[in-house]
């Protein structure tokens, strides 16, 4: 990655939270300890944030309120071709005419890219996935009310009357923060509520991830893996976390540059369709 666009990213990464640590902003970049600290000294130098003991800080700390989710400007180049080859097989999934919904993240606004000759019914709570496809596609497309948050690019509300209950969708695609024995794991209540909501106007449940979120834990479960359907990763996953996937009854889809490998037991959808014929 190049130093100008590790600044970016670690420039928007103190801006999420007080302090980050080197660590947090190595695993962001796949740059290694002593590169980011010689980027943290020279950002501090330039007055852009404060070198602290193991990591930095905000010139201009975050403000209360801020969701806990990562900014989608930090997150959005990380592993960005295993995002892509995931978004490819997510978009395979779905037939003209479908109706889905897609939740906020980069991983699943990678999607869009693949959508361009689609006519779908699509809803989405990220103002980022709504612009380019309103913009570059031939669907019709759907928003929650609420409010925007521009850091995270989504569109959220705590109230019940936000247009969410009158969409019926096929498939819903979300990414995630973590995925582990008891769940998929996100870091804010407000996000989950959103999603919860969303996830009861659709049949099918499909969760896009890079092989790293097997990795990682974040402190609430959104909803247990036997509601996932599917999960598309990409063929970094550990053998651990195939087994995991495929004991709780899920169907595992390999995305790579050379096709998808399904594993699991063969089935049948929620419409009744074989579900790897179109993968």
């Amino acid at each position: 990655m190049h130093e100008r666009e590790r600044h970016r990213i670690i420039l928007s990464a103190v801006q999420e939270k007080a302090v980050v640590t080197v660590q947090d902003i190595a695993d962001l970049t796949d740059a290694s300890e002593a590169t980011i600290r010689r980027d943290i000294a020279s950002l501090h130098v330039q007055g852009k944030l404060r070198r602290v003991r193991g990591g930095a800080e905000a010139v201009h700390p975050p403000t209360l309120g801020n969701l806990a989710a990562r900014p989608f400007r930090v997150s959005e180049s990380v592993n960005i071709d295993k995002k892509r080859a995931i978004a490819r097989k997510a978009v395979d999934l779905c037939v003209e005419g479908d109706s889905i919904i897609i939740n906020g993240g980069t991983t699943t606004f990678q999607m869009v890219h693949f959508m361009a000759a689609r006519r779908l019914q699509v809803m989405t709570n990220s103002f980022a996935i709504a612009e380019h496809l309103v913009k570059h596609s031939k669907s019709t497309v759907t928003v929650p009310g609420g409010a925007i948050y521009r850091e995270q690019s989504l569109i959220l509300s705590p109230f019940e009357n936000d247009a969410i209950r009158n969409f019926y969708a096929r498939r819903m695609f979300i990414g995630a923060q973590g995925i582990g024995p008891l769940g998929v794991m996100e870091p804010d209540a407000l996000v989950i509520q959103s999603e919860q909501r969303l996830m009861q106007q659709a049949e099918e449940l499909i969760v896009m991830v890079d092989s790293s979120k097997f990795d990682r834990r974040s402190s609430l479960i959104l909803c247990p893996l036997e509601r996932v359907t599917a999960i598309i990763t990409d063929e970094d996953i550990s053998e651990e976390a195939s087994r995991m996937i495929e004991d709780a009854g899920v169907k595992l889809v390999i995305a790579s540059g050379g096709g998808a490998r399904h594993s699991g037991q063969a089935g049948k959808d929620a419409a009744g369709e074989d579900f790897t014929s179109v993968a």
